[in-house]
């Protein structure tokens, strides 16, 4: 059904072919949508076109059938294209969700497709997982291609520092490597890069075939304070601007969230002329259920003690004799200020880290960050004002370059520590944080994001679709809408094309509640339990680390008894190991915690079982969400029920959501927390998820 919204908050170059593997080979003549380029600006409805496209009897049946696949017709996707296609008709934001299943990346692309070509501006497509933006870009972009007979073309776009910078590698390998490099063991890591780079065509450091440290690649890849753009003698052949070319001259660009965001925050700063993405004409958020995390970490401001002080180390790093300034004829008396400047560093966030040491915390809000002492603004001030006549002297052109750099970026580190003890970001919320590795952090969020979003977003001269498959509650998107400002425009909220008979949900009526001392060890009896009944194939969710690694510690020997392979997150594999180890080993278990609750897509016999610990709503007492919540209670809301039992709902709703992918799939939720039974609120969480429960 479609709702209304009423809420009151602030020419080209020819392509180069698409790659075509894995795509059937079929003449896309015999069914393609007739395609009539060049049309006048009020022929843009694109509507008929959509909707022959995925009746029935269009190009995806017949594509099914020459490819031997089964064929169904999806009537929410139908639905979700032409809503899309009106929206475009029409200049007007839509929000949709779409269930699993529903085709939503079919149902997204083909009007954005047609539109980009018509209009003459390319589709910002932005995505929160990197699975995501391969499927589209390996995947469905290459078929669709055939399927609509369009010759249209996609790019992937990505952060700057994803791309080997030609000019920063030869500063790196040349003369001065050994003073550049923080260590001697590095030189191995050089040696490779030129190798590789002399036979990447894209130098992209997802392609780097063998492992390189993450010191060595930040030195050598793309960074935008020390980017020369045309005036750099590499220009011609640069990895990072020949990717820019392509996003410029494609129809559809795909992004992440990341890019997409900080692109949004440069064009607040410096208008339209310091953008990173093309000028666009609409912008499709999937996976939008992040939106409002996404904006407030973006929009934000961010100190973190490792950041400054790899940049000092960059100059000058006193314990290794290396860096910039360990160039012939420099005045020592300057790697003088750098090194009493790193070591104002450290104490400059050394009460920060204190103080979450005495309290025991990871995270603490910082109600008055004017009382900390700050020696190491003055100390900044002197090195910016020595670095900037040092210039002066320098001839060398890369070198000038690379120093230049580190001077705007010793002036953001002013700037920023004066915004953060000043308070001068308005309504946010400013706290300490430790980091994974003992740094600290220091935050200024803002809590305001969906003004800010109502303003920079969605009140724009371009229409934005958000979609993804948990946005409501209780068939509602008030919630969604609050957090993120959406306005200007309607929404749509899809059937499932799953029956609700594809899974069950249990819950042990004897498990204690999750604060009762006796509930660790009723955790441990009841995930045997019901993993012995899938013989392994499961997802075991928590909401802490502490839990999960307690847990996994005590069932391993359970686990390793019964020949299924226990998987762990932090343990020796990253994410996307974890998940390809247990998608090829189907009778395996794998325990995970926040980010297994998103954007895991596991279809077929090895995921038939998601165990969620505990209803996962969030820590009240992390900063960000204690102020949250503070500031819905001083507006007179009921903070419990109008954030964090809505925040929870949506996430719980994303767990469950990995077990049913596709209409093949068959297996069991299991719930061990009893507040789902005993709270008021609990039904709540039932009711968000098509499947019938039984207590057990």
């Amino acid at each position: 059904m479609i709702m209304p919204i009423d809420f009151d908050l602030p020419p080209r170059e020819d392509p180069e072919p698409f790659p075509d593997e894995n795509v059937p080979d079929f003449d896309p003549e015999e069914f393609a949508v007739e395609y009539e380029p060049d049309p006048e600006p009020e022929e843009l409805d694109i509507r008929p076109e959509c909707e022959a496209f995925f009746a029935p009897g269009g190009p995806l049946k017949a594509a099914a059938e020459h490819g031997g696949r089964p064929y169904e017709f999806r009537p929410q996707q139908l639905e979700m294209a032409g809503a899309i296609a009106e929206a475009l008709r029409k200049g007007e934001n839509l929000c949709i969700e779409a269930p699993t299943g529903v085709g939503k990346s079919f149902a997204y692309l083909v009007p954005l497709i047609y539109r980009s070509r018509l209009s003459g501006l390319p589709a910002i497509v932005s995505t929160e997982t990197i699975h995501l933006q391969e499927q589209l870009i390996d995947k469905d972009i290459p078929l669709l291609k055939k399927l609509t007979g369009i010759d249209f073309r996609a790019a992937l776009a990505k952060g700057r520092h994803n791309y080997l910078c030609r000019r920063r590698f030869a500063l790196l390998s040349g003369e001065q490597r050994d003073a550049l490099l923080p260590a001697p063991a590095l030189a191995l890591d050089v040696e490779r890069l030129g190798r590789w780079m002399e036979r990447t065509t894209d130098g992209e450091r997802d392609s780097l075939d063998f492992r390189i440290e993450p010191e060595t690649w930040a030195l050598a890849c793309c960074d935008g304070m020390s980017c020369l753009g045309p005036k750099c003698e590499f220009y011609r052949n640069c990895f990072y601007y020949r990717a820019r070319q392509a996003w410029e001259t494609a129809d559809i660009v795909v992004a992440n969230h990341a890019l997409f965001f900080t692109d949004l925050a440069m064009r607040l700063a410096a208008g339209a002329a310091g953008s990173l993405l093309p000028n666009y004409g609409v912008v499709l958020l999937d996976e939008a259920h992040t939106l409002e995390d996404n904006a407030a970490d973006h929009l934000g401001l961010h100190l973190s003690r490792v950041g400054i002080v790899s940049t000092l180390n960059r100059l000058y790093n006193q314990e290794s004799a290396r860096g910039l300034l360990m160039r012939k004829g420099t005045d020592p008396t300057l790697r003088g200020i750098v090194a009493e400047s790193r070591d104002e560093a450290y104490g400059f966030f050394t009460p920060y880290e204190n103080l979450l040491r005495d309290r025991n915390e990871t995270a603490l809000a910082i109600h008055e960050p004017g009382r900390f002492p700050n020696r190491l603004s003055p100390k900044l001030e002197e090195l910016h004002r020595l670095l900037a006549l040092f210039l002066e002297d320098q001839e060398d052109a890369n070198f000038r370059t690379e120093v230049e750099a580190q001077l705007t970026r010793c002036r953001e580190f002013i700037n920023g520590i004066d915004q953060f003890t000043r308070k001068l970001l308005p309504d946010a919320v400013y706290y300490a944080e430790s980091e994974r590795g003992g740094s600290t952090t220091l935050h200024a969020t803002p809590l305001n994001v969906a003004e800010l979003l109502s303003d920079l977003l969605f009140n724009q001269d371009f229409p934005v679709i958000l979609c993804s498959a948990t946005l409501t509650v209780r068939n509602s998107f008030n919630y969604y809408i609050s957090r993120t400002g959406f306005c200007n425009g309607q929404t749509l909220l899809l059937d499932s094309p799953f029956g609700s008979d594809q899974a069950r949900v249990y819950i042990p009526r004897a498990m204690p509640d999750p604060k009762d001392e006796e509930y660790q060890s009723a955790l441990e009896k009841e995930i045997p339990r019901f993993v012995e009944l899938t013989q392994g194939k499961a997802f075991v969710l928590f909401t802490s680390y502490s839990s999960m690694r307690r847990t996994a510690d005590d069932l391993r020997e359970y686990f390793r008894s019964k020949g299924w392979r226990l998987l762990v997150q932090g343990e020796n594999m990253t994410r996307s190991g974890l998940l390809r180890e247990f998608r090829e080993d189907i009778d395996s278990v794998l325990f995970g915690t926040d980010s297994f609750w998103t954007g895991v897509d596991v279809p077929g016999e090895s995921l038939s079982n998601v165990i969620v610990t505990k209803l996962p709503f969030a820590v009240p007492s992390h900063p960000l969400i204690a102020a949250r919540m503070e500031k819905l209670e001083r507006a007179g809301c009921n903070s419990f029920a109008n954030y964090t039992l809505p925040e929870a709902v949506l996430k719980f709703r994303q767990g469950v959501g990995r077990l049913i992918r596709s209409r093949d799939d068959r297996g069991i939720v299991v719930v061990l927390d009893r507040r789902v039974i005993s709270k008021h609120y609990g039904k709540l969480f039932l009711e968000s998820i098509p499947y019938d429960s039984e207590i057990v």
